[in-house]
């Protein structure tokens, strides 16, 4: 089956352009499924958008994603300042989705973890993203489906994206 948008004798023009790189149809194919998977990811924040902000909701699936993290570790993900990071992390302490530990071998040096709280938001959103792509991927073929994971899987390895479990749960790029 023809993906839609696509003619039968695009794919083998694709895969004669691949050397010289992607085509603008190819970019504008990319984009159009980022549309849908944004939106698919919006619709899962705005499930936690009355209890975090977004920066926060990243820092708790950062936390989620990698384990414990640092002040620092944070504050150079986010692309902010260390007093930045500090105010959203205690923020998300006082709220009761984070704790914070002194490290053993350097007590200026904190470490964070999510809390029981801290996890189960997170996995809301998570179960909220997988249910939206469960009921896209349902309208697909098996054959379709495949062709879709596989390419996929290969672009968020391109992307920098890790390709156990852990690193497909996120929208936002690796820590």
């Amino acid at each position: 089956m023809t993906a839609p948008g696509r003619m039968p004798g695009m794919r083998r023009q694709a895969a004669q352009q691949a050397d010289d790189g992607p085509s603008a149809a190819d970019v504008d194919a990319v984009l159009r499924a980022s549309r849908a998977l944004v939106g698919i990811a919006a619709a899962s924040i705005a499930e936690t958008a009355d209890v975090v902000t977004v920066p926060q909701l990243r820092v708790l699936v950062m936390i989620d994603t990698h384990g414990p993290l640092n002040l620092a570790s944070v504050a150079a993900a986010l692309e902010i300042s260390p007093s930045n990071a500090s105010r959203i992390c205690d923020r998300l302490i006082k709220a009761g989705f984070l704790h914070r530990q002194d490290s053993a071998e350097d007590r200026r040096n904190i470490s964070l973890s999510l809390s029981t709280e801290g996890r189960q938001l997170v996995r809301k959103m998570n179960r909220h993203r997988r249910r939206s792509i469960t009921r896209v991927l349902r309208t697909m073929s098996a054959e379709e489906r495949a062709a879709v994971i596989a390419a996929l899987d290969t672009f968020a390895v391109a992307a920098g994206e890790s390709a156990d479990d852990a690193g497909l749960r996120l929208v936002w790029p690796p820590a």
